[in-house]
């Protein structure tokens, strides 16, 4: 009897095993789902792989969703198919990761596809449990390496890539709410521990004992604070039990590899929900010591440009618009970047070469070689080279720089600096009429520009900034260096607006300098 209560006080079964939960089989009347809210291609693949004689179930978050007359964004199944299985039934199917094997089944193409995420029923691995699968005859020789030390000293589980029954990998999954299973051809739901009630109290709450569950993969951590800033709109919330241990498990994020950290950083901030993750990272004690950058994005997000930044991610998302972890990131390092600047400026440093070692140097304090060096990092660097350019309106400019692949995200960043006042929203403005405008009328724009500047000059003489002041970092335009793919060709537009001076009224170009 007191073995009993013991087992189930620590969520564990007979011998000591996890606790696997009850199957139960909840029919539409009880569950009320509508099932013209599930997508058709989710319903295609649940299908096919039930014609060729597996099981097949709408899992995750979708079915969470569901529950809540929501029509889920993503669509993810679980099946007990092999990925390999799984492949061979769709034409166009890839599997794909190393941790975790799953298969992407694409629907459409460009922009317009969709992703079926597939993935095969998982079991629940501990040391005990590998040991035990380990010493079946007629487990193979590549089972029994991924199988070698599934769980550290510290009980974080390193290897959890084998397959098993349907009630394992509902407890292999972290929360109740995500653990539900719905098949949308019987319109039933099968849930193991108690999820459907949850959904109804609005309780996120861990499933098994939740200092077990961390210390298995502390990045449970992060997902229940993403969870709560997603759901909190909904009115639910961390189950006391979920929430007490997170602070004490803090620590144990420093053995989860920088790059998945990173990644995980970017699912927080990137989920619509930007600015509710900053509030719960606050209201749960952790606002510090997830992940340096996490912890500049939170003392940064009460500032007027990393908050709009935040928040027109937050909008883009709500309106299904894609968004880029390069212009979030771009935002909230663009002080340091600029201050950097500033400080290279006032040492007579060349404006470009300046704003490059800039970058550099913010590269190599904030990110390091997590990201910095590749597409995102370089996605960075044209968003902010691309800021002193706008300066520029005369001659080819304005013409070259439009056409540059990074030109909306540099001019979006442009933007939200003119909206908090950091510089003068006329050039705002001038750029996305000139964006927008036919190949003739950015023609009349730049003449119309150019004879402005002209009358400017002959009527009074522009006022020089005090020398030795950041303010200076622009001038002249037409010095600056081009940024980019630019700079092997920059050696004929520099002649050809040598001419262009040389002409009788042709103006200086726009000498206002970037404001800092």
């Amino acid at each position: 009897m007191i073995k009993k209560f013991i087992d189930k006080l620590l969520g564990t079964g007979k011998g000591g095993k996890p606790n696997f939960g009850k199957r139960r089989e909840v029919g539409a009347q009880e569950h009320g789902i509508d099932p013209s809210l599930v997508d058709e291609r989710a319903l295609n693949v649940v299908h096919t792989l039930k014609e060729a004689g597996y099981e097949a179930y709408i899992v995750g978050g979708a079915v969470r969703d569901l529950l809540l007359g929501l029509r889920p964004k993503d669509f993810d199944v679980a099946t007990n198919a092999t990925p390999e299985q799984v492949k061979g039934l769709f034409r166009r199917a890839f599997i794909i990761g190393r941790r975790f094997r799953i298969v992407h089944v694409v629907y459409g193409r460009g922009r317009e596809h969709e992703v079926i995420e597939v993935s095969t029923f998982r079991a629940y691995m501990d040391n005990a449990a590998a040991e035990q699968v380990a010493g079946n005859e007629k487990t193979s020789r590549s089972e029994l390496a991924g199988m070698k030390h599934a769980v550290d000293a510290s009980g974080r589980v390193l290897r959890d890539n084998v397959w098993g029954p349907q009630e394992e990998d509902a407890t292999r999954r972290d929360f109740t709410i995500n653990a539900m299973y719905y098949d949308p051809e019987t319109q039933t739901v099968v849930d193991y521990h108690g999820g459907i009630k949850d959904a109804k109290k609005r309780a996120i709450r861990m499933i098994g004992d939740p200092l077990t569950r961390y210390r298995e993969d502390p990045v449970r951590l992060i997902r229940a604070v993403r969870f709560c800033a997603k759901l909190n709109g909904l009115g639910f919330s961390l189950e006391s039990k979920t929430r007490a241990p997170l602070i004490e498990c803090l620590s144990l994020l420093a053995d989860v590899p920088q790059s998945r950290l990173f990644d995980e950083m970017l699912k927080l901030l990137q989920t619509g929900h930007s600015l509710a993750t900053v509030e719960q990272l606050k209201a749960l004690g952790l606002a510090e010591g997830i992940y340096p950058l996490l912890d500049l994005v939170v003392e940064r997000a009460e500032s007027s440009f990393v908050k709009a930044a935040l928040q027109d991610t937050d909008r883009r998302v709500g309106e299904g618009k894609p968004v880029a972890a390069s212009f979030l990131l771009s935002c909230v390092l663009w002080s340091d970047v600029r201050d950097g600047w500033a400080g290279r400026l006032a040492r007579k440093e060349h404006p470009f070469p300046a704003l490059q070692g800039a970058i550099d140097d913010v590269f190599d304090a904030r990110i390091g070689d997590v990201s910095g060096r590749g597409k995102l990092g370089a996605d960075m660097r044209e968003i902010w080279m691309m800021q002193p350019r706008f300066e520029k309106r005369v001659g080819q400019t304005p013409f070259t720089l439009v056409e540059q692949p990074r030109f909306r995200a540099a001019f979006d960043f442009m933007r939200l600096r003119a909206d908090i006042g950091e510089i003068d929203v006329v050039l705002a403005d001038w750029w996305q009429e000139f964006s927008l405008a036919s190949d003739d009328l950015r023609e009349d724009l730049v003449a119309q520009l150019r004879e402005e500047q002209h009358r400017g000059q002959r009527r009074v003489r522009a006022p020089r900034p005090e020398k030795g002041s950041a303010l200076e970092a622009p001038q002249p335009a037409e010095a600056q260096p081009p940024a980019g793919d630019e700079a092997a060709g920059a050696d004929a537009p520099r002649k050809r607006r040598r001419r262009r001076r040389k002409s009788p009224g042709q103006g200086q170009g726009d000498t206002r300098p970037a404001a800092e």
